[in-house]
């Protein structure tokens, strides 16, 4: 079957012609010639006229056709629900190009990528705004398609479109509602981190402040021990400073650290071995510490650190005691969701537990671990004693 110019129609049709049916017979091929001009007086719920023709003006999806063998691809067919949609009467549509529904606002990209697909002959779908008789504007959702013959050449292009003025306005609020909520949540966003920062720059200052204090407290008493004639009451003193130092070196990590919320308990046990060995002056105790970064909850990081601090004084002083020479191990690992720290020496070991765990020194190791879920547990490493703590990562 094939398809006739509008032209040709125009030229051979009588006005009274209108719902004609032309068989053209070729041989034994039959081909019907359809006059699109005139197929708006063919009565299709009659049964009258070409089916096919009546379907397509009747339908209420808006329609054309244009002929690319005239010049400039004029339509030569329209439905009513195009002259509905745009405004036009048949007679100022038909033998016009369909741009003349562009306007000043219809994106040029858009007409590109139809003008191409005419040329190349082949299907395209675009959405483009387009202008009514009356001027105001709507958006179409055009499908263009080539018709060809038995042959292969294009006969005719089919053009079907949709108003989706709606959707697309739709999209635009919501497009808009979209970029004001992004908008306020950016804002919002800024301004907590803003505060975040203020709160970070607070703490900061309040964990510089504290440590200052308790250096200036460690500095007191060691002056007030260097005055003191009793040995026992001096030791004590000591314990007591080293139990400060311990504590201002906690929050001096807590300043230092980017992070104020979380503390590496890990990292500090490392040092905090270092440090005391340092200040004892047993240059012959050797450490061998394998640690590695244990982030826990800041609010955690006092009570954990005198915990470790009592651990790792008590190996030195009573596993080391009488000038014993020795080494000292000393690990920080994550097991699943627990972090393992363990002290272990080659000292005395176990004979000397009664001094290890009945002092003042353990009951504040088993008060501390009942505040932050931890458990320290005493083994006989023969030689030495190995300590293990045990505490969750997480809260």
């Amino acid at each position: 079957m094939r398809l006739a110019s509008a032209r040709r129609f125009g030229q051979t049709h009588r006005p009274d012609d209108c719902d004609h049916l032309e068989l053209v017979h070729k041989g034994t091929e039959v081909e019907q010639r359809y006059d699109w001009h005139l197929t708006e007086r063919i009565h299709h719920e009659n049964g009258r006229g070409d089916p096919f023709a009546a379907a397509i003006r009747a339908t209420r999806m808006p329609m054309v056709i244009t002929d690319p063998r005239q010049d400039d691809n004029p339509i030569v067919f329209v439905n009513e629900a195009f002259q509905k949609l745009t405004g036009y009467a048949r007679e100022e549509i038909v033998g016009r190009n369909c741009r003349f529904l562009q306007g000043p606002d219809t994106d040029p990209d858009s007409v590109e990528r139809l003008r191409t697909a005419i040329e190349t002959e082949t299907d395209v779908q675009v959405d483009l705004l387009n202008y009514r008789k009356d001027g105001t504007t709507f958006w179409n959702a055009l499908y263009l398609s080539p018709t060809r013959s038995h042959e292969g050449e294009v006969q005719f292009f089919f053009a079907s479109q949709l108003d989706i003025s709606d959707r697309v306005e739709s999209q635009r609020v919501i497009a808009e509602q979209k970029a004001i909520v992004e908008a306020e949540v950016q804002k919002r966003t800024l301004a907590l981190e803003e505060a975040l920062a203020a709160k970070d720059l607070l703490l900061h200052e309040v964990d510089h402040r504290v440590k200052n204090n308790l250096t200036m407290i460690g500095s007191l008493l060691r002056l007030q021990s260097r005055q003191i004639g009793d040995p026992v009451v001096s030791s004590k003193l000591d314990a007591m400073l080293e139990r400060v130092d311990a504590l201002a070196t906690v929050h001096r990590r807590l300043y230092q650290s980017d992070d104020v919320t979380r503390f590496d308990v890990g990292t500090f046990t490392g040092s905090l071995v270092h440090d005391v060995i340092g200040a004892s002056g047993r240059a012959d105790i050797k450490v061998d510490a394998d640690v590695d970064r244990l982030d826990i909850s800041s609010s955690k990081a006092a009570a954990l650190g005198l915990i470790i601090n009592e651990l790792v004084t008590n190996t030195v002083k009573h596993a080391f005691a009488n000038d014993r020479p020795g080494h000292l191990h000393v690990s920080a690992k994550a097991v699943a969701d627990q972090a393992v720290i363990r002290i272990a020496d080659d000292g005395y070991g176990m004979a000397a537990k009664g001094e290890r765990v009945d002092g003042l020194g353990t009951t504040l190791v088993n008060r501390l671990c009942r505040q932050v879920q931890a458990v320290a547990t005493w083994d006989d490493a023969r030689p030495g004693t190995s300590v293990t703590l045990t505490f969750p990562i997480s809260e």
